[in-house]
């Protein structure tokens, strides 16, 4: 494998940054916003699944309970 020097190092990675198709700060706001409205929905679901399964066992204990 060919060795680079730092400064060799350095301009290659200059050069691959430059190529990169950075996002622009509205779409950064916007998938951030999607991001926090996605996790708060899954949350939700998450709880409401949880209270579910949480009722039925409660209803099975009482149901089967001495």
């Amino acid at each position: 494998m060919a060795r680079t020097n730092p400064a060799q190092f350095i301009q290659q990675v200059r050069q691959e940054v430059s190529k990169v198709t950075w996002p622009t700060r509205r779409e950064v706001v916007l998938t951030t916003i999607m991001v926090f409205i996605m996790a708060a929905l899954t949350a939700v679901f998450f709880s409401l699944v949880d209270w579910g399964i949480r009722s039925l066992l409660e209803v099975v204990l009482v149901y089967f309970g001495s």
